[in-house]
């Protein structure tokens, strides 16, 4: 048979089941959002046979199919609308064999949806490790569908699986009884909920019943009846749902007796705890911790120091050479100062945020990522904020969007809008290229103790600063408001692995790809804006500064001196549109060290953070490129003031870091806080005191620096 069959991933989190759909799915993947909301959607496609051509959709990780956040519903919806685009022709259970009984729950539950599901196996290296042995034909005789091993790390078991699925898909199996006979629990209710909503099976229709005031794909006329239904039908849902438990664990209980051989309760000390004793210590592993976020952004720095130089040597090249061969026009500029420079401002980049993300994604492999949440748990207590607060600032390293949406998980209603309205002081990847080219600006290349380069810990201050302000801001924001909610932080940690380098690079590309892709395409339509903002200007301005030229080249010869050809720019971009914008705000900000083309490139940066970059690529083009053009960072290195001074002083340089790493530089980042806090009144709060504390700080820093 051909055509494309539908399969969705479920399981526990930290079950492997990432692992299993990037192995599945190597580089033929894409991360979207589900209809309707902000939750990731990820899908792959995947070969399994030769004529049979699979997608495969990663559901968010879930403990059972009684969900509590918004992730937890995209799962819960997939699974249970029966005319859903993304109803699964075939559910794969991921199931961690170190932990079975808990993740042998939700496989029971997915069994009684009366999909066709196949149980896959991962860890069982790990559940030897702990002295357990499982029969896995008699694990599959008793649960009643396929089990299949796999460990997707390694690639082991993965072509077994694929001749299963093939098998399921071509026999059209389908579980026939029930798990547990759930029937029993509420016949007539049951019953009625079927005819109403459609749906097949015993056990979707009783999760209906327990859901229906936020199951999306039911009408509201549907809604209601089904209401009265369970009001006649004198429905207790919490009772109902710990028997329908209770059944489950009794049945997992037989099972796993028959099933699973385990050792002695007292096990042997595992690699991992023994690790967790010094990783998770209360000094050492802060300790630890510090060393490890000043090695990444050590990487950071050398290791794109060599590409960055390739890109900045290639694009300054190809300016100079378009400029000399192409003829003196509008749409020559335009490719050379607009295109080719904006384009040059995005790729730069690159590296630096491929390797960040790289690293990220190394530590999450590693289990070493939730052991942060871990260890910052204390802190953030302090700070009045709950310990699930800990993973959507670990994500504001990367893009305060996502981390704004992973908000909530909190159920405390006071901690999570706190935490919502200081994530974007956390540094996230877009300000990474302001740090980077600030910082090989003004921050000398040497190596304290022979050791640390001074770069690099500039950038993990930056960092840091950013975390520890976004706490202090927190402490005082819950002194500010009341709340009696109490919350407890509950985590999971996984066990350390070794990580795996292809899901670091397929990560690497990805994050590149969208920062070129979505980044890139606000960069270059403010880059090509600005150059028009920059080449044209009042006419009879710019005609005095042409006359003014032309008689000074007249009077040395017919031609301008290389000095005069860089002025003459200078002063055309000054009296251009973008000049005068700059000029305008140039006394707000003329105390913190800044002139009127850094005004410029702070208004422009309001889209994105990381334009700021771009918008300096383009000015410092305009009217410049010759065959001798030379890399941006060269081009700031060499700016001067009208008397004669640097731009680009210390005092100046740090200015605009500081700036930056408080300043809510972000439109998309507005518009998601107004989405999730649904009122305008919490985003221009946070944009009125993140303008007010960037300002404060950096006139501070500027001043006592100058």
């Amino acid at each position: 048979m051909t055509g494309t069959y539908k399969i969705a991933l479920a399981g526990n989190p930290n079950s492997g089941k990432s692992s299993l759909f990037n192995a599945l799915t190597g580089l033929n993947q894409k991360v979207g959002n589900f209809p309707g909301v902000t939750v990731d959607k990820k899908t792959g496609r995947a070969l399994i046979a030769p004529e049979l051509q699979a997608r495969i959709i990663d559901l968010p990780g879930t403990y059972s199919l009684y969900p509590k956040s918004a992730d937890e519903y995209v799962a819960y919806e997939v699974l249970l609308n029966p005319a859903g685009k993304d109803r699964p022709d075939l559910t794969l259970v991921v199931a961690d064999a170190s932990n079975l009984k808990r993740n042998l729950l939700f496989c029971s539950q997915i069994i009684d949806l009366k999909l066709p599901v196949i149980i896959v196996l991962t860890m069982m290296d790990l559940a030897r490790q702990r002295g357990t042995t499982i029969d896995v034909k008699g694990l599959e005789r008793e649960m009643g569908v396929p089990v299949v091993v796999v460990n997707p790390r390694k690639n082991k078991g993965l072509t077994h699986l694929k001749k299963v699925i093939a098998q399921v898909q071509q026999s059209a199996f389908q579980p026939q009884n029930d798990f547990v006979p759930v029937a029993t629990l509420a016949t007539r209710a049951i019953k009625a909920v079927k005819e109403l909503s459609g749906v097949e099976s015993d056990y979707g229709a009783l999760h209906l019943a327990f859901g229906v005031d936020k199951i999306e794909f039911l009408n509201n006329g549907q809604q209601a009846q089904i209401r009265l239904t369970l009001s006649q039908h004198e429905f207790h849902k919490g009772k109902i749902q710990a028997e329908e438990v209770m059944l489950r664990y009794e049945r997992i209980g037989r099972i796993m007796q028959r099933t699973v051989v385990e050792e002695s309760p007292l096990k042997k000390q595992l690699f991992t705890e023994r690790l967790d004793k010094v990783l998770l210590h209360r000094v050492w592993g802060n300790v630890i911790l510090l060393v490890i976020l000043f090695l990444m952004f050590q990487c950071v720095f050398w290791l794109a120091e060599f590409p960055m130089g390739w890109i900045e040597g290639g694009f300054a090249w190809l300016q100079g050479s378009m400029a000399k061969w192409l003829p003196e026009a509008w749409w020559s500029d335009l490719l050379v100062n607009g295109l080719i420079a904006g384009i040059g401002g995005i790729a730069v980049f690159v590296p630096q945020i491929a390797l960040l993300f790289g690293i990220i994604t190394l530590l999450e492999d590693s289990g070493y990522m939730a052991r942060i949440s871990f260890l910052t748990d204390r802190l953030m207590r302090s700070a009045g904020l709950n310990g699930r607060s800990v993973m959507p600032l670990i994500s504001g390293m990367a893009c305060a969007i996502p981390a704004v949406m992973a908000a909530r998980t909190i159920e405390n209603r006071k901690e999570r809008l706190i935490t919502i309205l200081v994530t974007p002081l956390m540094s996230c990847s877009a300000r990474l290229p302001i740090y980077v080219i600030l910082i090989a600006l003004v921050i000398p290349d040497t190596m304290l103790l022979g050791v640390f380069k001074l770069q690099a810990l500039v950038m993990m201050g930056l960092y840091l600063l950013g975390f520890f302000m976004a706490l202090i801001v927190a402490k005082v924001m819950s002194l500010i408001m009341k709340n009696r909610e109490h919350s407890i932080f509950l985590m999971e940690l996984p066990v350390y692995r070794a990580p795996r380098w292809k899901n670091a690079l397929i990560t690497m590309y990805e994050k590149a790809r969208i920062f070129v892709t979505d980044a890139g395409k606000v960069i270059l339509v403010i880059a090509l804006v600005l150059w028009a903002l920059a080449t044209y200007g009042p006419s009879g301005k710019m005609k005095v500064v042409e006359e003014r030229y032309a008689a000074l080249g007249l009077a040395h010869g017919g031609k301008l001196s290389v000095e005069q050809e860089e002025q003459k720019a200078t002063d055309k971009l000054e009296q251009s549109y973008a000049g005068m914008l700059g000029k305008a705000i140039e006394p707000a900000i003329r105390p913190l060290g800044y002139d009127w083309k850094m005004g410029i490139a702070l208004i422009s940066s309001f889209a994105a953070r990381e334009v700021f970059v771009g918008t300096m690529a383009t000015l410092y083009s305009v009217g410049s490129a010759d065959e001798t053009s030379v890399p941006l960072r060269q081009k700031m290195a060499n700016a001067r003031r009208p008397d004669g001074t640097k731009v680009y002083t210390l005092a100046t340089g740090l200015s605009l870091m500081i700036f930056y790493a408080f300043a809510m530089q972000c439109m998309s980042t507005i518009a998601i806080v107004k989405r999730e806090t649904r009122s305008w009144k919490w985003p221009l709060v946070q944009l009125a005191y993140m303008t007010g504390m960037a300002y404060l700080a950096a006139l501070l820093v500027y001043q006592v620096f100058k």
